[in-house]
């Protein structure tokens, strides 16, 4: 048995959205024995959940938007700065391949790696193609999605595309094989109410008066999970306590994939991340897009899960408390319409998203070999050698 170990960069905007598949691709190469690199910005460089073992670079990373000459100008001078410092990683990483997530910071790190004729992959995570990447398209070997329609991919690329889910956090992945907790006509409603990593004005404005007007079957069997802004927390606590309604608040959790594993209903926004989980675990929802969000793309991912039965969707300028009210009650009136959109959502799922993602990457890696493992008879380890130095050369 031969075991190659390989170089790869991973470069993606300092966001959760774009760095949890990143982390989840990193864990899955670093396992397989390769060795992994980070390419962020200082956000991405000190956010949470980063793989043991995966060594981050700060690269200058532009924006180019708006009218203002001088700030294309700033934008473009920073991108270049970032593609020359990009290169001289490569010289010494020497990556197989670079694998690009999204956002301004993996700008450079893709623009160097095709001057330098580096295999390169980019991972799209919503129903839109975002903005670097639809620049970035043309350029690079392979184009991963989480969708099967992608908005804004010109057809012209479908050659380049593959299907394979967005991966997320190992935590949330194991809960996939365990059943849709248990919900009966007199037990517990468990709800779970999140708007990102800074929760949602409109959530804590709309949900607790919404849950106050599910009829008393309803309202009296509720608990309820909320994370809040912290400007607002200590209003939506007020409200939950005027209504009679137990809630657990707090402004961020950590133990959100066991959170997620006991809910029996969703409440939240469509970012990719967010409905990764929701389908790798099986779990029903009531989404409100956010509204600012870049060519609408919440609306967007919504568009599957919805389709499935596995979600309702409401926009924002119609997510008042009655039409909460209405979705909840004809999602959890009746024990077995929770069960079916919960068994919907989890068909939506892409349980092996980081492995086909890791599999689409290695098939672009074969040259340089980095290191050797040889493991069995001298045949093999002769074998092996004669490849490395093929490679090599």
């Amino acid at each position: 048995m031969t075991v190659v170990s390989r170089h790869y960069v991973l470069a993606a905007g300092g966001t959760g959205g774009h760095l949890i598949p990143a982390f989840a691709l990193a864990v899955e190469l670093l396992a397989r024995g390769h060795h992994v690199a980070l390419v962020t910005d200082e956000r991405g460089a000190t956010i949470p959940g980063k793989p043991e073992g995966l060594a981050a670079h700060v690269l200058p990373a532009g924006r180019i938007g708006g009218w203002n000459p001088l700030g294309w100008l700033k934008g473009i001078g920073a991108i270049l700065e970032g593609r020359r410092m990009a290169k001289r990683l490569f010289e010494s990483f020497e990556p197989s391949a670079v694998v690009g997530f999204g956002g301004y910071p993996a700008l450079p790190a893709l623009l160097a790696a095709r001057s330098m004729g580096i295999p390169s992959v980019i991972h799209e995570q919503n129903a839109v193609l975002g903005r670097v990447n639809r620049f970035l398209a043309r350029r690079v070997d392979a184009i991963a999605t989480a969708y099967r329609e992608v908005d804004r991919l010109d057809p012209a690329l479908a050659g380049k595309v593959v299907l394979v889910g967005n991966p997320v956090r190992a935590d949330v992945l194991t809960l996939r094989e365990q059943p849709f907790p248990a919900f009966g006509p007199d037990g517990l409603l468990r709800v779970l109410v999140t708007g990102g990593s800074q929760g949602a004005r409109v959530l804590s404005e709309v949900v607790p008066d919404g849950l106050a007007m599910l009829p008393p079957n309803l309202r009296t069997r509720l608990q309820v999970t909320q994370q809040c802004r912290p400007e607002d927390i200590e209003a939506v606590r007020a409200r939950y306590a005027g209504h009679d309604i137990p809630a657990e608040l707090g402004t961020y959790f950590e133990d959100m994939a066991v959170r997620l594993a006991d809910a029996h209903l969703f409440i939240g926004r469509a970012g990719a991340s967010t409905i990764a989980e929701l389908t790798a675990v099986g779990r029903p929802a009531i989404l409100v897009p956010l509204p600012i969000a870049t060519d609408d793309h919440q609306a967007a991912n919504c568009r599957e899960i919805v389709t499935a039965g596995g979600a309702r969707a409401i926009r924002q300028e119609r997510f008042t408390a009655v039409e909460l009210a209405k979705q909840i009650q004809a999602m959890a009136q009746h024990p077995e319409t929770l069960a079916t959109a919960a068994h919907a959502a989890w068909n939506c799922g892409y349980p092996h998203a980081a492995r086909d993602l890791a599999d689409l990457v290695e098939g672009f890696g074969g040259a340089p070999l980095m290191d050797v493992i040889r493991v069995g008879h001298e045949a093999e380890a002769a074998g092996a050698a004669q490849l490395a130095t093929g490679a090599a050369t």
